[in-house]
């Protein structure tokens, strides 16, 4: 098990999340080939650095890739990867599988993550199905409609009080001398799990372009890794165009990536409503800069009424999804207008998260009334 700093360098043999430098760390790049399988675990066995405990899969991953309408409006042809039928409706399920898959194996009897989002609903369910108590550490600010679909899976949700940001790390420092495996949001196995989208992706279409919604950035070093793995396999013959998508109102990534520099920098006073990518300081944030500098790779930052016109346009599909799913198809329009795609493009966006979990912000249709009398009325 050797992992490697992309940042530094520095190897280590020991299972460690971050770097001496403080950098993420990930897995060398693994090769292999494809499987006869049912799921995307038995398919692509070869890619896993943890054997993924089978039994107490939830049926995480092999999620649809949808033809979209939209890609007609934009001369693209568009395609929808549709996290959000995940069991706990995000993408975040299949790093959470593979992370708790090495957690049983190496006798962790608790497990815990620092989110207030997806990523808590997701630790809490699958720790449920595995049988090991789960941590779950939210901001005092998580309001208690979010935090009921968390607990609900039975996890104990700890509202911490205090700076926010100081608590991923101090979560990882404290989880090693507690014996609790917290497996935030670039755990080096959640980055491994993320890497199926990108297998998917290739059993079914060679894109050119694959827009993905960026935070932390753990869920684009996945798919990065997951593209790159394939092409070193032999399995594609060329990497498509990754574009890390964010939204204006809190994008330090892109920020950093169109200033040129080396670092990313807190983004101050974030605003905006895709709050599920809403990171100020995204603990992979470096490593996504160094992928878009070595690949040639694009970000683009995204309107929040640009986001509200997405999301209003992909539940005219019937796909319902939360505002930082949305984002990519923003961005694809973005890149359309300024004439960074070709016509005809094969491009891949991934819907990362439903919109159920986002009632509060969405904009609902015209309801009417109608006294029975009058329904016949009221149809035509």
């Amino acid at each position: 098990m050797r992992l490697k700093c992309p940042i530094c360098g520095r190897e280590y043999d020991r299972p460690v999340q971050r770097c001496e430098c403080n950098e993420p760390v990930e897995f060398e790049l693994l090769r292999g080939e494809p499987y006869i399988g049912k799921t995307v675990w038995e398919r692509f066995y070869d890619f896993w650095p943890v054997e993924p405990a089978l039994e107490f899969s939830l049926g995480e991953g092999d999620t649809p890739l949808v033809k979209s309408k939209i890609g007609g409006e934009l001369g693209v042809r568009l395609y929808l990867k549709n996290e959000t039928v995940n069991p706990t409706w995000s993408f975040k399920d299949r790093g959470t599988f593979l992370a708790m898959s090495y957690a049983l194996k190496a006798g962790y009897k608790t497990v815990g993550t620092v989110s207030t989002g997806n990523m808590a609903a997701s630790v809490s369910a699958y720790a449920s199905r595995f049988g090991l108590n789960a941590k779950i550490l939210v901001s005092e600010s998580a309001s208690n409609e979010k935090l009921k679909a968390v607990s609900v899976y039975g996890g104990d949700v700890i509202r911490v009080k205090g700076d926010y940001g100081r608590l991923y790390f101090e979560s990882l420092k404290l989880g090693e001398s507690l014996g609790i495996y917290f497996m935030n949001s670039d755990n080096p196995f959640r980055v491994e799990g993320y890497k199926g989208i990108a297998f998917e992706i290739a059993e079914e279409v060679t894109p050119d372009y694959v827009l993905i919604p960026t935070s932390s950035g753990g869920l684009f070093r996945g798919v990065a890794k997951g593209f790159i793995e394939l092409k070193g396999s032999g399995l594609i013959e060329e990497l498509p165009t990754l574009v890390a998508v964010q939204a204006e109102g809190c994008s330090p990534i892109c920020r950093a990536f169109k200033e040129g520099k080396e670092k990313i920098e807190r983004f101050e006073r974030p605003k905006t409503i895709a709050k599920a990518i809403a990171n100020p300081y995204p603990p992979s944030g470096n490593a996504v800069l160094k992928l878009l500098k070595d690949f040639s790779w694009l970000c683009v930052a995204v309107s929040d009424n640009e986001i509200r016109e997405a999301q209003r346009k992909l539940a005219r599909e019937g796909l319902f999804v939360q505002p930082a799913s949305a984002t990519g198809i923003a961005a694809l329009r973005k890149l359309v207008e300024n004439g960074r795609t070709e016509e005809g493009a094969k491009v891949v966006s991934i819907l990362t998260g439903s919109g159920l979990r986002t009632l509060s912000q969405a904009k609902g249709g015209t309801i009417r009334e109608c006294p029975l009398e009058s329904l016949e009325n009221c149809l035509r």
